[in-house]
Protein backbone atom coordinates (compact mmCIF):
# COMPACT_ATOMS: atom_id res chain seq x y z
CA UNK A 1 0.00 0.00 0.00
CA UNK A 2 2.76 2.45 0.95
CA UNK A 3 4.79 1.54 -2.13
CA UNK A 4 1.75 2.04 -4.39
CA UNK A 5 1.04 5.47 -2.88
CA UNK A 6 4.66 6.56 -3.24
CA UNK A 7 4.83 5.38 -6.85
CA UNK A 8 1.54 7.13 -7.66
CA UNK A 9 2.86 10.44 -6.28
CA UNK A 10 6.18 9.89 -8.00
CA UNK A 11 4.43 9.27 -11.31
CA UNK A 12 2.50 12.54 -11.13
CA UNK A 13 5.59 14.57 -10.23
CA UNK A 14 7.90 12.91 -12.75
CA UNK A 15 5.37 13.41 -15.56
CA UNK A 16 5.19 17.07 -14.60
CA UNK A 17 8.95 17.64 -14.66
CA UNK A 18 9.25 15.72 -17.94
CA UNK A 19 6.62 17.97 -19.56
CA UNK A 20 8.25 21.15 -18.23
CA UNK A 21 11.72 19.97 -19.29
CA UNK A 22 10.55 19.25 -22.83
CA UNK A 23 8.82 22.63 -22.98
CA UNK A 24 11.97 24.45 -21.85
CA UNK A 25 14.17 22.40 -24.14
CA UNK A 26 12.10 23.56 -27.10
CA UNK A 27 11.56 27.16 -26.05
CA UNK A 28 14.24 28.44 -23.67
CA UNK A 29 15.78 31.79 -24.54
CA UNK A 30 19.48 31.72 -25.33
CA UNK A 31 22.00 34.44 -25.98
CA UNK A 32 22.67 34.75 -29.68
CA UNK A 33 25.37 36.38 -31.76
CA UNK A 34 24.83 40.00 -32.60
CA UNK A 35 26.53 42.79 -34.50
CA UNK A 36 24.40 45.46 -32.87
CA UNK A 37 26.35 48.22 -31.16
CA UNK A 38 25.03 49.02 -27.69
CA UNK A 39 24.93 52.80 -27.44
CA UNK A 40 23.64 52.92 -23.86
CA UNK A 41 26.30 53.35 -21.18
CA UNK A 42 27.25 50.19 -19.30
CA UNK A 43 28.84 49.61 -15.88
CA UNK A 44 30.43 46.22 -15.20
CA UNK A 45 30.59 45.74 -11.43
CA UNK A 46 32.73 43.01 -9.84
CA UNK A 47 32.97 42.48 -6.06
CA UNK A 48 36.07 40.58 -4.90
CA UNK A 49 37.14 39.14 -1.58
CA UNK A 50 40.21 36.89 -1.59
CA UNK A 51 40.02 36.33 -5.34
CA UNK A 52 43.71 36.25 -6.22
CA UNK A 53 43.10 33.21 -8.43
CA UNK A 54 40.48 35.08 -10.47
CA UNK A 55 41.34 38.77 -10.15
CA UNK A 56 43.28 39.47 -13.33
CA UNK A 57 41.45 37.04 -15.65
CA UNK A 58 38.09 38.33 -14.45
CA UNK A 59 38.99 41.95 -15.18
CA UNK A 60 40.54 41.01 -18.52
CA UNK A 61 37.32 39.24 -19.51
CA UNK A 62 35.31 42.35 -18.61
CA UNK A 63 37.64 44.81 -20.35
CA UNK A 64 37.59 42.64 -23.48
CA UNK A 65 33.89 43.27 -24.13
CA UNK A 66 33.02 44.34 -27.66
CA UNK A 67 30.08 46.22 -29.22
CA UNK A 68 29.76 48.51 -26.19
CA UNK A 69 30.20 52.13 -27.20
CA UNK A 70 30.79 53.32 -23.64
CA UNK A 71 31.48 51.16 -20.64
CA UNK A 72 33.36 51.14 -17.38
CA UNK A 73 34.60 48.34 -15.15
CA UNK A 74 34.55 48.92 -11.39
CA UNK A 75 36.06 46.34 -9.05
CA UNK A 76 35.77 46.46 -5.28
CA UNK A 77 38.33 44.74 -3.11
CA UNK A 78 36.40 43.73 0.00
CA UNK A 79 39.13 43.62 2.65
CA UNK A 80 40.97 40.74 1.00
CA UNK A 81 43.69 39.07 3.05
CA UNK A 82 45.46 37.67 -0.03
CA UNK A 83 47.06 39.42 -3.00
CA UNK A 84 43.81 40.37 -4.75
CA UNK A 85 44.30 44.12 -4.40
CA UNK A 86 47.95 44.02 -5.47
CA UNK A 87 47.05 42.06 -8.59
CA UNK A 88 44.25 44.47 -9.46
CA UNK A 89 46.54 47.47 -9.08
CA UNK A 90 48.90 46.02 -11.69
CA UNK A 91 46.23 46.41 -14.37
CA UNK A 92 46.49 49.65 -16.28
CA UNK A 93 43.37 50.65 -18.21
CA UNK A 94 41.49 53.94 -18.20
CA UNK A 95 38.16 52.09 -18.18
CA UNK A 96 39.00 50.35 -14.88
CA UNK A 97 38.36 51.78 -11.42
CA UNK A 98 39.30 50.02 -8.19
CA UNK A 99 37.48 50.54 -4.92
CA UNK A 100 39.11 49.62 -1.63
CA UNK A 101 36.50 48.34 0.78
CA UNK A 102 36.27 49.55 4.35
CA UNK A 103 34.88 47.94 7.49
CA UNK A 104 31.53 46.29 6.90
CA UNK A 105 28.61 48.22 8.48
CA UNK A 106 26.39 46.45 11.00
CA UNK A 107 23.46 44.58 9.48
CA UNK A 108 25.05 44.04 6.09
CA UNK A 109 26.45 40.96 4.39
CA UNK A 110 29.75 41.62 2.67
CA UNK A 111 28.83 40.95 -0.94
CA UNK A 112 25.57 42.89 -0.70
CA UNK A 113 27.34 45.96 0.69
CA UNK A 114 30.07 45.69 -1.94
CA UNK A 115 27.53 45.59 -4.75
CA UNK A 116 25.62 48.55 -3.37
CA UNK A 117 28.83 50.58 -3.17
CA UNK A 118 29.76 49.54 -6.70
CA UNK A 119 26.35 50.60 -7.98
CA UNK A 120 26.64 53.95 -6.19
CA UNK A 121 29.95 54.66 -7.88
CA UNK A 122 28.74 53.64 -11.34
CA UNK A 123 27.35 55.79 -14.11
CA UNK A 124 25.95 53.29 -16.59
CA UNK A 125 22.36 53.02 -17.76
CA UNK A 126 22.85 49.27 -17.44
CA UNK A 127 24.41 47.64 -14.36
CA UNK A 128 26.17 44.34 -14.92
CA UNK A 129 26.81 42.46 -11.68
CA UNK A 130 29.51 39.88 -12.31
CA UNK A 131 31.16 37.33 -10.05
CA UNK A 132 34.94 37.09 -10.18
CA UNK A 133 34.87 33.44 -11.26
CA UNK A 134 32.86 34.17 -14.42
CA UNK A 135 34.49 34.40 -17.84
CA UNK A 136 32.61 36.09 -20.67
CA UNK A 137 32.83 35.78 -24.42
CA UNK A 138 33.74 39.14 -26.03
CA UNK A 139 30.14 39.91 -26.98
CA UNK A 140 28.34 38.37 -23.96
CA UNK A 141 27.18 41.68 -22.48
CA UNK A 142 26.19 43.15 -25.84
CA UNK A 143 24.20 39.99 -26.61
CA UNK A 144 22.48 40.15 -23.23
CA UNK A 145 21.50 43.82 -23.44
CA UNK A 146 20.33 43.34 -27.02
CA UNK A 147 18.04 40.48 -25.94
CA UNK A 148 16.80 42.37 -22.89
CA UNK A 149 15.82 45.31 -25.07
CA UNK A 150 14.24 43.05 -27.68
CA UNK A 151 12.05 41.39 -25.03
CA UNK A 152 11.20 44.64 -23.26
CA UNK A 153 12.49 43.41 -19.90
CA UNK A 154 14.03 45.31 -16.99
CA UNK A 155 16.53 42.68 -15.86
CA UNK A 156 18.06 39.54 -17.28
CA UNK A 157 20.07 36.71 -15.73
CA UNK A 158 22.05 34.74 -18.34
CA UNK A 159 22.97 31.48 -16.60
CA UNK A 160 26.65 30.63 -17.27
CA UNK A 161 27.90 27.19 -18.14
CA UNK A 162 28.90 25.61 -14.83
CA UNK A 163 32.36 24.04 -14.82
CA UNK A 164 33.48 21.30 -12.44
CA UNK A 165 37.00 20.71 -11.14
CA UNK A 166 36.38 17.43 -9.31
CA UNK A 167 33.93 14.54 -8.99
CA UNK A 168 31.66 16.01 -6.26
CA UNK A 169 31.27 19.22 -8.27
CA UNK A 170 30.48 17.23 -11.40
CA UNK A 171 27.72 15.47 -9.48
CA UNK A 172 26.25 18.53 -7.76
CA UNK A 173 26.75 21.56 -10.02
CA UNK A 174 24.49 20.35 -12.87
CA UNK A 175 21.61 20.35 -10.38
CA UNK A 176 21.70 24.16 -10.41
CA UNK A 177 20.33 24.29 -13.94
CA UNK A 178 18.15 21.19 -13.56
CA UNK A 179 16.37 22.68 -10.53
CA UNK A 180 14.77 25.43 -12.63
CA UNK A 181 14.87 23.78 -16.05
CA UNK A 182 12.64 20.94 -14.83
CA UNK A 183 10.24 22.87 -12.59
CA UNK A 184 9.53 26.25 -14.19
CA UNK A 185 8.19 26.91 -17.71
CA UNK A 186 10.48 29.83 -18.43
CA UNK A 187 8.76 31.40 -21.44
CA UNK A 188 5.46 31.51 -19.55
CA UNK A 189 7.25 32.98 -16.54
CA UNK A 190 9.18 35.57 -18.53
CA UNK A 191 6.97 38.57 -17.86
CA UNK A 192 5.36 37.32 -14.68
CA UNK A 193 5.42 39.44 -11.53
CA UNK A 194 5.04 36.47 -9.18
CA UNK A 195 7.80 36.62 -6.60
CA UNK A 196 7.53 32.90 -5.91
CA UNK A 197 8.59 32.00 -9.48
CA UNK A 198 11.55 34.39 -9.72
CA UNK A 199 14.82 32.73 -10.72
CA UNK A 200 18.17 34.47 -11.02
CA UNK A 201 21.89 33.84 -10.85
CA UNK A 202 24.11 36.54 -9.40
CA UNK A 203 27.11 35.22 -11.30
CA UNK A 204 25.90 37.27 -14.28
CA UNK A 205 23.00 39.65 -13.61
CA UNK A 206 21.94 42.60 -15.76
CA UNK A 207 19.51 45.29 -14.61
CA UNK A 208 18.48 48.70 -15.86
CA UNK A 209 19.88 51.36 -13.58
CA UNK A 210 16.51 53.10 -13.31
CA UNK A 211 14.83 49.89 -12.12
CA UNK A 212 17.62 49.14 -9.63
CA UNK A 213 17.41 52.59 -8.07
CA UNK A 214 13.60 52.56 -8.03
CA UNK A 215 13.50 49.47 -5.80
CA UNK A 216 16.27 50.64 -3.48
CA UNK A 217 18.87 48.20 -4.76
CA UNK A 218 20.87 46.09 -2.35
CA UNK A 219 20.02 48.34 0.58
CA UNK A 220 16.66 46.56 0.69
CA UNK A 221 18.22 43.09 0.82
CA UNK A 222 21.29 43.93 2.86
CA UNK A 223 21.23 40.75 4.97
CA UNK A 224 19.98 38.26 2.37
CA UNK A 225 22.33 35.38 1.60
CA UNK A 226 20.68 34.72 -1.76
CA UNK A 227 21.12 38.27 -3.00
CA UNK A 228 20.49 37.37 -6.64
CA UNK A 229 17.16 35.67 -6.02
CA UNK A 230 16.03 38.35 -3.57
CA UNK A 231 16.97 41.15 -5.97
CA UNK A 232 14.86 39.49 -8.69
CA UNK A 233 11.97 39.14 -6.23
CA UNK A 234 12.34 42.77 -5.18
CA UNK A 235 12.25 43.91 -8.79
CA UNK A 236 9.13 41.87 -9.48
CA UNK A 237 7.46 43.21 -6.38
CA UNK A 238 7.81 46.70 -7.90
CA UNK A 239 6.44 45.60 -11.30
CA UNK A 240 9.80 45.21 -13.05
CA UNK A 241 10.02 42.14 -15.26
CA UNK A 242 12.86 39.81 -16.08
CA UNK A 243 13.95 36.23 -16.42
CA UNK A 244 16.75 33.71 -16.29
CA UNK A 245 17.95 32.49 -19.69
CA UNK A 246 20.56 30.07 -20.93
CA UNK A 247 23.91 31.86 -21.17
CA UNK A 248 26.08 28.76 -21.49
CA UNK A 249 27.42 29.67 -24.94
CA UNK A 250 28.61 33.10 -23.80
CA UNK A 251 29.67 32.69 -20.16
CA UNK A 252 31.36 30.07 -17.99
CA UNK A 253 31.83 29.82 -14.24
CA UNK A 254 34.06 27.63 -12.09
CA UNK A 255 32.48 28.19 -8.68
CA UNK A 256 34.48 25.68 -6.65
CA UNK A 257 37.94 24.20 -7.12
CA UNK A 258 37.37 21.30 -4.70
CA UNK A 259 34.80 19.65 -2.43
CA UNK A 260 35.83 21.73 0.58
CA UNK A 261 34.93 24.93 -1.27
CA UNK A 262 31.70 23.37 -2.54
CA UNK A 263 30.73 22.36 0.99
CA UNK A 264 31.33 25.89 2.28
CA UNK A 265 29.49 27.48 -0.62
CA UNK A 266 26.37 25.34 -0.39
CA UNK A 267 26.25 25.47 3.40
CA UNK A 268 26.19 29.27 3.12
CA UNK A 269 22.98 29.34 1.10
CA UNK A 270 20.94 26.16 1.30
CA UNK A 271 19.32 27.03 4.63
CA UNK A 272 17.74 30.01 2.85
CA UNK A 273 17.21 28.54 -0.61
CA UNK A 274 13.69 27.27 0.07
CA UNK A 275 12.37 30.15 2.14
CA UNK A 276 12.05 28.34 5.46
CA UNK A 277 12.70 25.02 7.13
CA UNK A 278 9.23 23.92 6.01
CA UNK A 279 10.09 24.82 2.44
CA UNK A 280 13.30 22.83 2.74
CA UNK A 281 11.40 19.81 4.06
CA UNK A 282 8.97 20.09 1.15
CA UNK A 283 11.89 20.26 -1.29
CA UNK A 284 13.50 17.18 0.26
CA UNK A 285 10.21 15.27 -0.03
CA UNK A 286 9.89 16.35 -3.67
CA UNK A 287 13.45 15.23 -4.41
CA UNK A 288 12.85 11.96 -2.62
CA UNK A 289 9.68 11.21 -4.58
CA UNK A 290 11.09 12.15 -7.98
CA UNK A 291 14.73 11.22 -7.71
CA UNK A 292 15.37 8.62 -5.03
CA UNK A 293 12.29 6.44 -4.43
CA UNK A 294 11.83 5.45 -8.11
CA UNK A 295 15.43 4.26 -8.31
CA UNK A 296 15.12 2.26 -5.09
CA UNK A 297 11.99 0.50 -6.34
CA UNK A 298 13.53 0.05 -9.78
CA UNK A 299 16.37 -1.94 -8.24
CA UNK A 300 13.78 -4.40 -6.91
CA UNK A 301 12.45 -4.87 -10.44
CA UNK A 302 9.32 -2.72 -10.38
CA UNK A 303 8.64 -1.84 -14.05
CA UNK A 304 6.76 1.38 -13.21
CA UNK A 305 9.70 2.57 -11.11
CA UNK A 306 12.10 1.74 -13.94
CA UNK A 307 10.12 3.97 -16.31
CA UNK A 308 10.04 6.77 -13.73
CA UNK A 309 13.79 6.50 -13.22
CA UNK A 310 14.38 6.73 -16.94
CA UNK A 311 12.04 9.73 -17.07
CA UNK A 312 14.05 11.63 -14.48
CA UNK A 313 17.32 10.81 -16.22
CA UNK A 314 15.71 12.05 -19.43
CA UNK A 315 15.06 15.46 -17.80
CA UNK A 316 18.69 15.62 -16.70
CA UNK A 317 19.88 14.79 -20.22
CA UNK A 318 17.66 17.46 -21.75
CA UNK A 319 19.00 20.01 -19.25
CA UNK A 320 22.62 18.99 -19.80
CA UNK A 321 22.31 19.08 -23.58
CA UNK A 322 20.66 22.49 -23.68
CA UNK A 323 22.84 24.18 -21.04
CA UNK A 324 26.12 22.47 -21.99
CA UNK A 325 26.29 20.82 -18.60
CA UNK A 326 27.97 17.52 -17.66
CA UNK A 327 26.09 14.73 -19.41
CA UNK A 328 27.54 11.64 -17.73
CA UNK A 329 26.49 12.73 -14.23
CA UNK A 330 22.85 12.53 -15.38
CA UNK A 331 23.10 8.76 -15.03
CA UNK A 332 24.15 9.13 -11.38
CA UNK A 333 21.23 11.40 -10.56
CA UNK A 334 20.14 9.66 -7.31
CA UNK A 335 23.67 10.05 -5.91
CA UNK A 336 23.65 13.73 -6.86
CA UNK A 337 20.33 14.23 -5.09
CA UNK A 338 21.48 12.43 -1.94
CA UNK A 339 24.54 14.73 -1.80
CA UNK A 340 22.27 17.76 -2.29
CA UNK A 341 19.94 16.68 0.53
CA UNK A 342 22.97 16.24 2.76
CA UNK A 343 24.12 19.78 1.89
CA UNK A 344 20.68 21.18 2.77
CA UNK A 345 20.65 19.46 6.15
CA UNK A 346 24.28 20.39 6.83
CA UNK A 347 23.54 24.04 6.03
CA UNK A 348 20.58 24.14 8.43
CA UNK A 349 22.66 22.49 11.15
CA UNK A 350 25.38 25.13 10.86
CA UNK A 351 22.87 27.98 10.78
CA UNK A 352 20.87 26.76 13.77
CA UNK A 353 24.04 26.14 15.78
CA UNK A 354 25.39 29.63 14.99
CA UNK A 355 28.48 28.25 13.23
CA UNK A 356 27.71 29.38 9.70
CA UNK A 357 30.43 31.50 8.08
CA UNK A 358 31.44 32.63 4.62
CA UNK A 359 34.91 33.88 3.82
CA UNK A 360 35.72 34.56 7.44
CA UNK A 361 32.48 36.38 8.28
CA UNK A 362 29.59 35.06 10.36
CA UNK A 363 26.22 34.67 8.65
Amino acid sequence: MIQSAILWLSTVLVLLIVIISIYNFLSIRRLKETNKLITSSVSILIPMRNEEVNAQESVASALNQKLLSQFEVIVRDDESSDSTLELLQKISDSRLSIQIGKQLPTGWLGKNYAMMELARASKGEYLIFLDADVRLSPTAIAESISLLEELGLDYLSPYPKQLAADLPSALVQPLLQWSWFSTLPLRLNEKSLRRSTAVANGQFFIVKRAAYLAVGGHSKIRDEVLDDLELARLLRMHAFRGSVIDGSESATCLMYANFSQLLQGYSKSQWRAFGSIYGAISAIIFLGLTSVAPFIYAISGNSQAVLLSLGVIFTRLLTAWKTQSIIWSSFLHPISIIIWVFLIIYSFNLKLSGKLQWRGRAL
